[in-house]
């Protein structure tokens, strides 16, 4: 099944309050693939459908989560909320990453790569779910193992996770960000840095 994406509330609200729709309207819920599955029991089959989700904040913010129910929508909903738990910070610099990474989880083998700024999400379903989820604009990708979707989410997390800002392996080396970090990329994060400033400062005297 294609990637949905879903914001606010919507239809599924239905009788749990404006708080509930308030709550989700916080969040990039994609729904990257649901499957029906059968199990064999006395007297016939039951089916289940299971729910693969991608949550973030659009701002560096992302989780996974897996869920399981008799109903869609229910699978969908605990999906979300395992994602919500897991959620984890992913560097970034001027809406890309920092640099080139390779995540690896079971069968699933993902590349990612920086690009400038215009370039876009150069990525897959799947990949680009995370992604985009995460408020990554600007990346290059390449799926270099299993073309399950499960897996290849799963190896772009991991990716993800293997990411370090410059401050972070600056520190770890006993180095100054200077000495660790190219000019090109220290002067992409002084402008990132600046016109979220801007921004947050134009929002205040709206």
């Amino acid at each position: 099944m294609s990637t949905q994406q879903r914001r606010g509330g919507g239809a599924g609200g239905r009788g749990r309050g404006n708080d509930r729709g308030a709550e989700k309207s916080q969040y990039i819920e994609k729904v990257v693939t649901i499957n029906r599955v059968a199990k064999v029991v006395k007297g016939g089959r039951r089916f289940s459908f299971t729910a693969l989700v991608i949550v973030g904040d659009g701002d560096g913010q992302v989780g996974v989560g897996y869920g399981k129910a008799k109903e869609v929508p229910t699978a969908i909903a605990k999906g979300v909320e395992e994602a919500k738990k897991s959620f984890f910070r992913v560097p970034r610099i001027q809406g890309t990453i920092p640099h080139p990474v390779q995540g690896e989880k079971a069968a699933g083998v993902v590349f990612l790569r920086p690009a400038s700024p215009g370039t876009g999400v150069i990525a897959g379903g799947p990949v680009r779910a995370v992604l985009e989820a995460a408020g990554i604009h600007d990346v290059l990708s390449k799926s270099l193992g299993s073309s399950n979707a499960i897996n290849i989410v799963h190896a772009t997390v991991e990716a993800l996770k293997l990411l370090e800002s410059p401050e972070m392996v600056a520190s770890r080396r006993g180095l100054t960000v200077e000495q660790v970090a190219p000019a090109a990329l220290l002067r992409a994060g002084k402008e990132g840095i600046a016109e979220a400033k801007a921004k947050a400062e134009a929002g205040v005297g709206v």
